[in-house]
């Protein structure tokens, strides 16, 4: 059995969705990296039926010409009017770690008539991503908790646990991440995505990038420039060159003071079944007290990873709520119940193949874009300037992930700059917890003429046809269909 069958397997004995982790196997049919690709049905049930799927090969070092190929899964629903087709319209999933390999079928399915017309709708798993070539750190089970894999620091501020812990995954990264984990950057996601270009036999691509898939566009927009057709960045990342991902950890400090008030405002309100205070500004002072108490006191949760409710996982299940209003109930319903000492059920969590996965591609991306600081000076120092402005983030935001350990140098940070042509669209939520409007201020600064802006009156993380509102979504849609853009930046309320 090979591992992306067992992966599948896997998610479906446990009973989590395909569909949902973005994972579906292609046929065996591979192209090489110069050839059309060979197109056959995809594996799953969850998938659109007009589906298919392919496997490319391409260079694991794109500087190398004798470097060994990886596998790259690829999906498309083709053009549903083939008279009036224009192109392809690629769609680049978060992360790093994210797979649009069944979006086609997904989100894809919402875009207006005039695009699904138009357009063919492609999907890939990034290198390192299964079903394509996959790779894996082979991390311990309690580094796979998300209230590790961000680093909250100690109750009282300390590092020491976060620098320990940096050692130890990046040991296991370096150790069971072979050759393939050197090579995973966001540059070099773009080159694998120019190689989907031509294998498509396209002259020029389109996309939709959310989240992550921002930068993974605005890196192949600044690689390739001649090669882009209509690019839309949806919840936009910082690009910052000497920070990168640095930079996006930081902004979840100011993401989290931009939507939390949105959530009180909710929380408080008279009627709501899950109202949590008489008054929003009770809201607050209400959670950090809560925070602190389990810092104190955890409750125990069996079968949760890790098995306690402590500080740090509230903490972190707050800012996984922010990013959609349609999550509030789910954490309203947490606090309710770390308030009178009891936990609801534990969640669901995907297979550890799939978290294995998904850990080692975000680490080696993360890691490989951009040197982070050695020194626990540097991180104890923002640590505590973050806890003292930003409390309800702990100072998480600028503490050390494992690339303060990493082994290996950074590949090749990429600068955006205003060099190509103008055919990028932002569009950008006002109240954004993991992207917020001040780092998406940042890239439409540094695409300067390229790029127009929409700012939606909104809150949540995906904007266009989710989180965002309908004169937004209108913009969007518009300019996908016909390339007509506003003539400067706009504010849709």
């Amino acid at each position: 059995m090979t591992q992306r069958t067992r992966i599948l397997r896997n998610a479906a004995i446990v009973g989590v969705s395909t569909a949902l982790l973005g994972i579906t196997a292609p046929v065996t049919a591979v192209a090489n990296p110069s050839s059309p690709l060979t197109w056959g049905s995809c594996e799953g049930t969850t998938v659109d039926p007009r589906q298919q799927c392919a496997t490319l090969q391409v260079p694991m070092d794109h500087s190398d010409p004798g470097s060994p190929l990886i596998d790259i899964a690829v999906s498309r629903i083709p053009a549903e009017n083939p008279d009036a087709r224009r192109g392809s319209l690629l769609l680049i999933a978060g992360g790093p770690g994210g797979s649009s390999l069944n979006d086609p079928s997904g989100k894809g399915q919402k875009l207006p008539q005039n695009v699904r017309d138009t357009h063919d709708l492609i999907g890939f798993a990034p290198r390192g991503l299964a079903p394509s070539t996959p790779v894996s750190c082979g991390l311990e089970h309690g580094d796979l908790a998300t209230s590790k894999l961000r680093p909250w620091p100690a109750p009282d501020g300390s590092v020491d646990g976060n620098m320990a812990t940096a050692r130890r995954m990046a040991d296991a990264c370096a150790r069971n991440g072979g050759e393939l984990i050197k090579h995973l950057s966001t540059a070099n996601e773009a080159r694998d995505i120019d190689r989907v270009r031509a294998a498509l036999g396209e002259r020029k691509i389109s996309a939709w990038g959310v989240s992550y898939g921002t930068y993974v566009g605005a890196v192949y927009s600044q690689l390739f420039p001649h090669r882009t057709d209509r690019i839309v960045l949806d919840s936009v990342d910082n690009p910052d060159p000497d920070r990168v991902n640095r930079a996006w950890l930081a902004g979840h400090e100011q993401g989290v003071e931009d939507t939390f008030p949105h959530f009180a405002a909710w929380a408080s309100k008279p009627g709501n079944p899950d109202r949590l205070a008489r008054r929003a500004a009770d809201v607050r002072p209400m959670f950090l007290r809560l925070a602190a108490r389990l810092d104190r006191e955890p409750i125990p949760w069996p079968g949760a990873n890790p098995e306690e409710l402590n500080g740090n996982v509230l903490r972190q299940a707050l800012l996984d709520g922010l990013y959609r209003p349609s999550r509030y109930p789910a954490l309203a319903e947490l606090i309710r119940a770390a308030r009178q000492g009891t936990v609801p059920p534990a969640p669901q969590a995907p297979p550890e193949d799939v978290l294995q996965n998904v850990a080692g591609v975000g680490a080696g991306t993360l890691c490989n874009d951009v040197a982070w600081p050695e020194s626990q000076a540097v991180y104890e120092k923002g640590v505590a300037e973050s806890r003292a402005e930003y409390p309800l983030t702990a100072g998480m935001p600028r503490n050390a992930m494992l690339c303060a350990s990493w082994p290996y140098p950074p590949r090749e940070p990429v600068r955006i700059t205003d060099h190509g042509p103008s055919n990028v669209l932002l569009v950008q939520n006002e109240r954004d917890v993991a992207t917020p409007l001040t780092g998406a201020l940042k890239m439409r600064e540094a695409l300067g003429r390229r790029a127009v802006m929409v700012t939606v009156d909104s809150t949540g993380h995906d904007a266009y046809l989710a989180n965002g509102n309908a004169c937004g979504d209108r913009v969007v849609s518009r300019f996908l269909a016909t390339g007509v853009r506003p003539g400067s930046d706009v504010y849709c309320r």
